[in-house]
């Protein structure tokens, strides 16, 4: 029963097509979007041995059918093209699909806060009905215990049903004038062990002991078996099986590789959002990977991730958390050495030790206490604009001020922030706020800020000679700090202290 597909619309997919038929991923239908200036694999399946031929935009490419009946060809990369072609597919039958596009391609994918509709965020909501030439792929919220390679859906002239991703797919579209194509998959409350493939196991230990549970807990499937099967699920069962490692990965991305794409957005973290020491006591969480080893863990799974793409130089845009504190700590939302998301923010930013990575910044976004803030709209531009300079070479300012150095200077310390800083000023015409000055005693003191040029000067009656900065460092820091973009800066801290 280990290896069983608990996904019954993947049995539904594989009998809509009879017996020597050639079929493709069911990524490739009416209304999808190639991606440009790259190679796009096109593939399926059809009987072992048979020849498999597929025409689109003046080129024909063929391939064999293996042993396992699998196949694939590669067309070479093509310019943008917002006129609707059409692409044809032809071994025993011969399969035609319309109103194809070539432009930009993006895979959204997380936990609640990129599922959350646009329906409920106003600002995105108004966009919609002049959305340009958008189309998305919604991937089925299913489970599967072995890798698929098969999954249900088609490609619709919508956008997608993400705020983010709507959000984010529109400003992109009228910023740069091609198509954009969104690829939604997400589940909310899901670990970032739920998208992990198994073999990540081998270098993460705390994921590992997930899988072993999961492996042993028989009741457990046979409880996800019954659900899938159900006309409808519950909402208890839902909530169990999305969050179980591995088994999303399985289902809702691995059905995707190799569909030719820019990157991939990631927002999720609110789940591993917790430290050793304050471990709820939920089991789900007790297995779970902390902030204290998300980092690692999330450029490890960016690094998985493009060895299956076969694609050093695959995207990934990571979208920071925003303020939050929650009810129980809501009074101490603006200090910077209680246990917050403040340490998952630092965790999230260590993904940029790798190239092609972006994390956009929403340290001004949030709410004390609604962990599903609905300023989905800031979040949506800022991803386009990280998208425009980092793999588009668009010459945009797409971040605020960034931290460059900090330098001890008597009694005071002064924040370098370089060329990210240019026109730098506060919100509200008043100083900047946010930051916080200590010494070896471990004691933080809110600091007096300054602003001179493209430096911040901080300082304090409480502390004679400060050695460490931390800034935004806190659930909800009140932050007003930008650069003449209006973008925010990003947090940071210069100390190694545990609290």
């Amino acid at each position: 029963m280990k290896h069983a597909v608990f996904s019954f619309c993947l049995v539904l997919c594989s009998s809509a097509l009879s017996h020597g038929e050639v079929r493709p991923s069911a990524l490739f239908s009416n209304h999808m979007v190639l991606q440009r200036d790259m190679v796009v694999p096109v593939w399926g399946d059809a009987d072992p041995g048979e020849k498999v031929e597929v025409s689109f935009s003046g080129q024909s490419k063929s391939a064999v059918a293996d042993a396992g009946g699998k196949w694939m060809v590669k067309l070479d990369a093509m310019n943008a093209s917002a006129d609707g072609l059409e692409m044809s597919i032809k071994g025993k039958n011969t399969l035609t699909f319309s109103d194809v596009l070539v432009g930009e391609v993006w895979i959204c994918s997380g936990q609640s806060n990129m599922q959350l509709g646009w329906n409920s965020v106003v600002e995105v909501r108004k966009k919609v009905p002049k959305a340009g030439n958008v189309r998305s792929f919604e991937v089925p919220r299913v489970v599967s215990y072995k890798e698929e390679d098969q999954l249900e859906g088609q490609w619709g002239t919508a956008v997608t049903s993400s705020a983010v991703g709507a959000g984010f797919s529109m400003f992109l579209e009228e910023s740069v004038g091609v198509p954009v194509g969104i690829i939604h998959s997400s589940w909310g409350s899901s670990s970032l062990e739920a998208w992990m493939p198994r073999d990540m196991a081998q270098d993460f230990p705390r994921y590992a002991q997930q899988l072993e549970v999961t492996d042993a807990d028989t009741a457990g499937k046979e409880r996800i078996t019954a659900a899938l099967a159900a006309p409808e699920r519950s909402k208890a069962d839902d909530i169990f099986m999305r969050r179980q490692p591995n088994i999303l990965y399985n289902a809702m991305i691995k059905p995707l590789v190799p569909y030719a794409c820019r990157g991939l957005v990631w927002y999720q973290g609110e789940r591993n959002a917790y430290n050793f020491d304050s471990i709820p006591d939920k089991p789900w969480y007790r297995r779970t990977i902390p902030m204290t080893g998300y980092g690692a863990a999330l450029k490890g799974w960016v690094e998985r991730y493009r060895k299956e793409w076969a694609r050093d130089d695959m995207h990934f845009m990571v979208v920071m958390l925003p303020g939050y504190a929650g009810k129980e700590l809501e009074k101490q939302a603006e200090k910077p050495d209680v246990e917050s998301w403040a340490w998952m923010r630092q965790a999230q930013l260590e993904v940029l030790d790798l190239p092609h990575t972006s994390v956009a910044n929403t340290i001004d976004l949030g709410h004390v206490t609604n962990i599903h803030p609905k300023d989905k709209e800031p979040i949506a531009e800022r991803l386009a604009l990280l998208a425009e300079r980092d793999t588009l070479q668009r010459d945009v300012v797409a971040e605020g001020p960034i931290m460059q150095r900090v330098e001890q200077a008597g009694d005071h310390l002064v924040v370098h922030y370089g060329t990210s800083a240019q026109g730098l000023s506060t919100t509200d015409g008043a100083a900047p706020s946010g930051f916080w000055i200590a010494d070896d005693s471990q004691r933080w003191v809110p600091a007096v800020a300054t602003i001179s040029s493209d430096v911040v000067e901080l300082r304090s009656p409480d502390m004679a000679k400060p050695l460490y900065a931390r800034y935004a460092f806190a659930a909800v820091p009140k932050v007003n700090l930008v650069n003449g973009a209006k973008l925010p800066a990003r947090p940071f801290r210069t100390d190694s202290f545990t609290k």
